[in-house]
């Protein structure tokens, strides 16, 4: 095949993007106004590239894309690319561009995944959408990031995460300092009737809990140890196969507790011999079995492994500006990177992981392919030698 035919590999990936909603939310923000040599589109690319190639700082994303500077023109750039310009961007541009449009690649995502199957056996046939809500501190440095104040001696952001389990994929992200609450997070999240939600025991509040009750909504919560409830009935189980230890329903056992959440909830206890953990959890769900209630919960370590996928893979550790603005244009941008993968690996069918993916598109944007599905088809059946030589740029 001629190496000089076809659109360059990062070409492939940004015609992924749906343009038109990009420009919609630079249009409401405002972003290009009284902008002619660099815009929003520009910045973003920029920093799509960086965090696609792992680039340390911006004097690095300017001196790699210089370096290519014959070839940017064909993947999308119309404007000089600096160091001080790009700086100005992310300080100044309003990062809700960024956010907005990220949203935009998050509904594209799930809708593409939505008939995703989950990997357990015992959830293989469970029809409703399920979620896992959880949050991750990244830590900052204290002089470097006044702003972020978290404790006495440093700064940190948390990143509050509704993950979609169905290929999970983000459907809900709040950025705050660190000091933000988890349980307040509940409050601006929409609660979809007939979803299940799936919660570690930090987000035990029986008052927004009972609101998703209210909703029709279902939610599975690890258990405080403190919480303190009386049996109403306790249901039949099978002890010796499946790990289960209790399948109850029971009232909260205090005058507060009963206030806030009035009626029957459901406890589900489970010895879970791969950790060796025995695990209590409630659930306002009595239709599914109590083995499914257990393995349910488990899913909930998925979003664990999203911000270890995104810490490891994406620059949101190391950041490019100091600012809160500019600390979170880089976020916004990682996750669309990672939405974006996500929407590519599913719309061309590939059965690469997100991380193969990453990795073959960080060492070949400026490749020239006619056929990208099949482009990383051959990436990834040559030895590493021939991978080697047909990415060096």
């Amino acid at each position: 095949m001629n190496r000089n035919s076809g659109k360059f590999v990062f070409s492939h990936i940004t015609n992924f993007m749906p343009k038109h909603e990009f420009d919609q939310c630079v249009l409401r923000h405002g972003g290009d106004y009284r902008m002619r040599n660099f815009s929003c589109y520009d910045q973003f690319l920029c920093m799509a590239f960086a965090q696609l190639t792992a680039r340390e700082s911006l004097r690095d994303i300017e001196i790699c894309l210089k370096a290519m500077a014959n070839k940017l023109y064909h993947i999308g750039f119309r404007g000089r690319v600096s160091k001080s310009t790009l700086s100005d961007a992310n300080e100044k541009r309003n990062s809700e561009i960024y956010s907005d449009f990220a949203k935009v690649l998050m509904l594209k995502a799930q809708k593409l995944y939505s008939s995703e199957s989950l990997e357990d056996q015992y959830l293989s046939e469970l029809s409703n959408s399920l979620y896992a809500l959880d949050s991750s501190v990244i830590d900052l440095c204290l002089s470097t990031f006044p702003w972020a104040r978290y404790k006495t001696t440093k700064s940190a952001i948390k990143l509050h995460t509704l993950l979609d389990l169905r290929g999970n994929i983000p459907s809900f992200i709040v950025i705050t300092d660190g000091k933000g609450s988890d349980q307040a997070m509940m409050d601006k999240i929409f609660f979809e009737a007939g979803s299940i939600y799936l919660m570690d025991r930090g987000y035990t509040d029986f008052k927004r809990l009972f609101r998703i009750t209210q909703l029709g909504a279902s939610f599975v919560i690890r258990m405080h140890k403190k919480i303190r409830f009386k049996r109403v009935y306790s249901h039949p189980i099978d002890k010796k196969n499946t790990g289960l230890i209790c399948d109850q329903t029971v009232l909260l056992n205090s005058k507060f507790g009963l206030k806030t959440y009035p009626s029957q909830v459901r406890r589900v206890r489970f010895y879970d011999a791969e950790t060796q953990n025995d695990l209590e959890f409630l659930t306002n769900n009595f239709d599914l079995p109590a083995l499914v209630i257990a393995k349910l919960y488990k899913q909930r370590w998925q979003v664990e492994l999203f911000f270890k996928w995104i810490k490891q893979h994406l620059r949101i550790k190391a950041f490019f500006g100091t600012s809160r603005n500019a600390v979170e244009t880089q976020i916004w941008i990682a996750i669309s990177i990672y939405l974006l993968i996500a929407i590519i690996k599913k719309t061309l069918k590939l059965d690469e992981s997100l991380y193969t993916l990453s990795q073959i598109f960080s060492l070949s944007l400026f490749e020239r392919t006619q056929n990208l599905s099949g482009f990383v088809k051959l990436s990834c059946t040559k030895s590493e030698t021939e991978i080697t030589d047909l990415f060096s740029l």
